[in-house]
Formats: C-alpha cells, structure tokens, sequence
C-alpha cells in the first residue's frame, strides 16, 4: 500500500477538550504531611504508553514501510553493497510509495505526517538495508525539513514537489578543512553585482564540498557557502549562507564518489562549484543564517541517524538470535540454549530498547517543539533539553548498533564472517553511526556544553 493511499484511509483524530479542572481525584496519603495532588480526570482516563507507543498511522506505515524493505529491498541487498550502488528500481519504489515526501504536506505530493512517521521509516529500512535507510533519512529530515522550515513559498513551490516525487536532495555542508569546524568553511559565494549593492540579485559559489550522501542520485543540492570571508575567525560562522543548487546548474559537478568500509550502495561524493551562477531567489532563509540553519537541522538529523542505527542493531540482532536458537546446533542442543550465549542475547536486546527509548523520547520531544513553534515562541529551556536528548540518542544508539552487530557475527560464528548474510554487513555499516552527523565527541561535547551551562547559568 503507497503513503499517500494510507493517508486517505486514516482521517486526523480531533483532540478532546480537557475536562472541568474541579473534577479532580484526590489521592489518600496517610503517611505523608505533603499536600495531596490534583489530577485531572482526563490525565486519569488516558491509559499510560510506553515512550516509544506509535500512532495507527504511524504503526499502519511501519508495516507499508516492512513490507516494501522485504520485498523490494532485501532481494538487492547483497548486490548493491557489492557493486557500491543504489539499485534505481529501489530509488523509485521509495517515490512511489510515498517514503520520499513523508512530512512534506499532500497539497506539495508529500504524505503529510509528521517527523515521528519519518523516523519509523527510516528504523523499518534500516532493520533490511542501513543504505536505503539513510537515502531516505538525508532527504527527508535534512533536505525536505529545510525547505519546510526556511524557504520562500516560491522555492517551496518550485522544489518540494519534485522532492517529494521523483527527485533525491543532498546537504552540502562538509569540506575538506571543516567537518565538526564548520567555521573553517572555505567554499564562497560572491555578490555578482557591485560590491555596492545591498541587495545583489545573484551570486558566485566557488569551492568543493566532500562527503555529501545521495550525491550520485540528487538533482536538488542545498549548498552551505561563505558570504563574508572578512569576518574574524570567530565570527565567521554569521557569514554563512544556503543556498539551492539544482543539478544541472553550469559549473557545478559531481566528481570522486567515495569507496567506503560501510553504507557501500549509498552514494558519498565530492561536488565542486566553478563560478556557479545562483539567483538570491535561491537563498534559504537569509544571507547569513546558513549556520543557524545547519545546526538545527543537524539536531533533528541526529534522531534520524539514531533511528537507523537501532534499526541495524534490530536487524543484526534477529539475524543473530533466529541462527542461534532456530538453526544452529551443538552438543545436542540449540547454542542459544547455552547460558553464555543466551545472556549475551538478553543483554544485547536490553541495550536496543533503551536505545529505542532515547530515541522516540527525542521524536516526542521534537513534535512538542513544533507544536509550541505553531502556538508561538518556543521557550530556550525546551530547545537546549531537546539539543541534548537528540546528541545522547545518537550517541548511545550508534554505540548500541557496533556492538550488537558485532555481537552478532561471533554469536553466528563462520556463518557471520562470510557474506552469504547480512551480519557482516551490518557490523561494517554500524561504524558511520559515530561519524557523520556529528561525531561520538561531537556529540559528548554538546551533553557537557549544556551540562555544565545548567549549573553555571
């Protein structure tokens, strides 16, 4: 079943309105010299959900989403790892069923959900294919939240429709000499125009970016570029700017696609801009709100990487336990039968669920986010804890994939060291989850930043 035929089946709950609040229960504390509570009689009658509880549509896409990986994915797995390729019929059947557009509203050709269906996308592809999984996860909460966020409505015209049909987007942010510094950033972008003019009507991007995903398959490339290069170097992330690069714009290209250890049929490339002609039409936002822009995008970028490594560790691990206690036998009984082996298994599931729980506590807390963005002014309190959720989600959860995908292949033995399955695969995909994004330091950092800032400010 395509999204967009799932959203037509599911109409949009009307939320209830909170009951008088004098109807109240009082809870007996006979022991106790604290005031009792009041409760509410709606928080009373709503029945309490795990962090991780998904809505009908939510659960209802998790199975769109399954099924498609099954069918449609795992039967080129091995292939495309071994050719380093995304397979096109793959790319297609993620357009055709809605994956590509998940938050991007129906009136643009997107399925109109929120972020939490992106994120139960993106760990339902990547139990079956870490590769496909991060395909989707770029162009859905870097490229199309981009758009959605900071674009003019004639570039949200002009691009979502395409993104959300038929054209994969990129995020063109690191460079040879600025990964985790993004203000060592040395791709520019001149004024066309006099020097005099405040408002210039194009501008000049020269410089290369490396590691960009998708690359190989975009047409539509947001590109992170200098616009004041005069700034003090402490200054010079207020320079920074976005922009929209099509594909087939003169003097950009996609050069040197990278051979990786992981993630091997997803695309990483270097792109190059030679006097790249882009209208100020074209600016995301406005001149010099480039950082600001990637930082917050990356922050939400983090879940969805912390989505797909619980989803590989979740795929490594069933590979793993189905071997251990449905086919593999020694001493007469199933090895997963043996104490040794069956803790490593219980305590490997353990760790994936707390990872989980990281992860959709930092999904719920975004969506809260939003919806106060909708009402108004989001409080810097609420932002800061979310910062912080979203870096310990990926954080814990990149390290939870490593080891139970490396779990996995000893639990499976010979069988997990060759590559008739999937369980070296996974293992080798698992180790980008403490790389790109930001990295494990990166993100051990930014805890410590806003640790420390609680008790200092």
């Amino acid at each position: 079943m395509s999204l967009r035929l799932l959203t037509r089946r599911i109409s949009p709950l009307s939320p209830r309105g909170l009951l008088p609040l004098h109807r109240h229960v009082q809870i007996q504390r006979p022991f106790s010299n604290t005031p009792r509570p009041q409760f509410s009689a709606e928080l009373l009658d709503t029945p309490p959900n795990p962090i991780f509880h998904l809505t009908e549509t939510e659960q209802m896409l998790q199975e769109t989403v399954s099924r498609f990986a099954q069918s449609d994915v795992l039967p080129k797995v091995r292939e495309m790892d071994e050719a380093e390729a995304m397979d096109e019929g793959v790319i297609e059947g993620l357009f055709e069923n809605g994956l590509m557009g998940i938050e991007i509203p129906e009136e643009f050709g997107g399925a109109g959900m929120g972020f939490g269906a992106s994120i139960v996308a993106i760990e339902e592809l990547a139990k079956v294919d870490p590769s496909v999984s991060v395909l989707c996860d770029v162009h859905n909460t870097l490229v199309n939240t981009a758009f959605l966020k900071y674009a003019s409505p004639h570039l949200r015209k002009t691009f979502l429709p395409p993104l959300a049909t038929s054209s994969v987007g990129s995020f063109c942010l690191s460079e040879p000499s600025s990964g985790s510094d993004a203000f060592a950033m040395l791709t520019t972008a001149t004024p066309t125009s006099p020097a005099s003019s405040s408002d210039p009507s194009s501008y000049t991007v020269n410089g290369s970016k490396c590691w960009i995903t998708n690359a190989s398959h975009s047409k539509i490339f947001l590109v992170f570029a200098q616009t004041n290069p005069s700034l003090p170097p402490n200054q010079r992330h207020k320079g920074i700017t976005c922009f929209v690069v099509p594909r087939d714009t003169p003097g950009f290209a996609v050069s040197k696609k990278e051979k990786k250890l992981g993630i091997r049929a997803s695309s990483t490339c270097v792109v190059t801009f030679d006097d790249v002609q882009v209208p100020s039409e074209n600016i995301l936002g406005s001149v010099g709100e480039g950082y600001k822009i990637a930082m917050n995008l990356l922050n939400e970028g983090r879940v969805g990487i912390g989505a797909q490594m619980i989803g590989l560790a979740q795929g490594a691990w069933e590979a793993g336990a189905k071997y251990v206690f449905t086919e593999r036998k020694q001493f007469g009984k199933y090895i997963g039968e043996f104490q040794g082996l069956g803790f490593q298994i219980a305590e490997a599931r353990m760790e994936i669920e707390a990872a989980r729980a990281l992860v959709y506590n930092a999904v719920r807390m975004k969506e809260r986010l939003d919806r106060l963005r909708d009402e108004g002014e989001v409080p810097r309190e609420e932002m800061s804890a979310f910062v912080m959720k979203a870096a310990m989600a990926k954080l814990y959860a990149s390290r939870v994939a490593q080891k139970v995908s490396g779990g996995a292949v000893e639990w499976m033995g010979g069988m997990g060291f060759v590559r008739d399955g999937l369980a070296e695969k996974m293992w080798r995909d698992s180790k980008i989850g403490a790389i790109y994004e930001g990295t494990s330091n990166i993100q051990l950092q930014t805890i410590a930043k806003l640790l420390q800032k609680d008790f200092q400010q």
